[in-house]
């Protein structure tokens, strides 16, 4: 078997793996005491916070084995086709819904989990999945047949292992640049806090909308160019670039840009305030772009803007016959600012967070940049491992 092509399906028929899909929302929403892991759950890489709905405790033998183990390799199968992450060896378990595929290989099998998963991101694997997911007028789709049909080559173990290992070893250095990231962005908002309630006579109510400019983005079409800078929606504040990321060559002025630090607040559908760390991208609309007024620290802006962003989501959910959004007149709330004298001390004590968190985001995109770069590579046999390895080394 190794290196020969083998379709799901035979891997499945030598019990070498089990590949299933979840089940319909009906049964989920009958039975319950674990969380359901969504399609929205399926970041690329990783899951992200579940939502709250759970499974009952009454029945758990009708999801079966629907429920995750560690090591699982999960794919979105709807909508955003391609999402692939890779469960954890500890934590919860999650019951998977439906538009949720998952392969679970057999441990002293063929195939390493580790292994698929890095295949899933492969071209041998795109090939295949983009002849296949647009075969319906709806949203791209790949069925549970569609998957099991699907080919791929299987590598000996030691290979396997060698590509796991390299590859492996740039993402657990962006998993800790990830938590440093997000250590220091929570010791900052925790001290900003704590500061504002204990000095209060220090602060002063103004209007969020007097902190800075809040620049909205350019409307585009769909027949962007496929080239040139990103363009920059909601879902790439949420979840980064994807298959059905836009690009576009058209010229903007450069308020319409953001760039490595700057602040991104989408104001409609999913509200969420973010640090740019990518490259230059294009801001679509439903998004404003802060621009700090002089003498504004970034990271204070966006600590302000989150202190409203629950109140924000819950106006934007108000609006039942329309995707859910603020208006400019609710950037007018008054937002607890130090006075200015009391700015600078702070930006002394809470800037360096901001940057580092900054600093080790844009690291991290450096190493999933050569881990890219380095994937199609090593899964085809054009650069060995041990070479692989030595650019690894001289990066980390």
């Amino acid at each position: 078997m190794p290196d020969q092509m083998v379709s799901f399906s035979e891997l499945a028929s030598e019990s070498l793996i089990e590949v299933g899909a979840g089940r319909p929302r009906s049964v989920l929403d009958q039975y319950p005491s674990l969380p359901i892991l969504r399609v929205a759950d399926v970041l690329d890489g990783r899951i992200e916070s579940p939502s709250q709905d759970r499974v009952p405790d009454g029945d758990l033998r009708l999801i079966g084995s629907k429920i995750s183990k560690p090591g699982d390799v999960v794919l979105t199968a709807k909508g955003t086709v391609g999402r692939v992450a890779l469960m954890p060896p500890e934590g919860l378990s999650f019951a998977y819904s439906p538009q949720l595929c998952y392969f679970r290989p057999t441990a002293c099998g063929p195939l390493r989990s580790r292994y698929l998963y890095y295949w899933f991101k492969s071209t041998e694997f795109w090939n295949q999945a983009d002849a296949l997911k647009g075969q319906t007028d709806m949203a791209d789709y790949l069925s549970l047949s569609d998957i099991q049909a699907l080919q791929i080559r299987i590598p000996s173990l030691d290979r396997q292992d060698g590509t796991i290992e390299v590859l492996g070893s740039l993402d657990d250095k962006i998993t800790v640049n990830d938590q440093i990231a997000r250590s220091c962005d929570q010791l900052r908002s925790v001290r900003f806090e704590y500061w504002v309630q204990s000095n209060l006579e220090s602060t002063e109510d103004r209007p969020l909308s007097s902190m800075g400019e809040f620049v909205n983005g350019r409307a585009f079409t769909k027949d962007a160019s496929g080239s040139g800078r990103m363009v920059i929606r909601i879902a790439e504040i949420n979840s980064g670039p994807s298959p059905s990321t836009v690009y576009n060559n058209i010229e903007v002025s450069d308020v319409h840009i953001a760039r490595p630090g700057d602040i991104l607040f989408a104001w409609s559908g999913s509200l969420a305030v973010a640090r740019w760390a990518r490259a230059e991208g294009i801001i679509n609309q439903h998004i404003f772009k802060v621009i700090p007024c002089d003498g504004m620290p970034a990271w204070l802006i966006f600590e302000l803007i989150n202190s409203k962003l629950a109140m924000f989501k819950g106006i934007a959910a108000d609006k039942a016959t329309t995707m859910g959004h603020i208006q400019r007149h609710h950037l007018d709330e008054p937002v607890q600012v130090p006075t200015q004298e009391r700015i600078s001390e702070l930006d002394a004590a809470l800037g360096p967070l901001w940057d580092r968190a900054l600093a080790a985001d844009q690291e991290s995109l450096k190493l999933a940049e050569l881990r890219d770069a380095l994937l199609p590579k090593l899964m085809s046999g054009e650069i060995r491992v041990r070479d692989a390895e030595k650019v690894v080394e001289d990066v980390t």
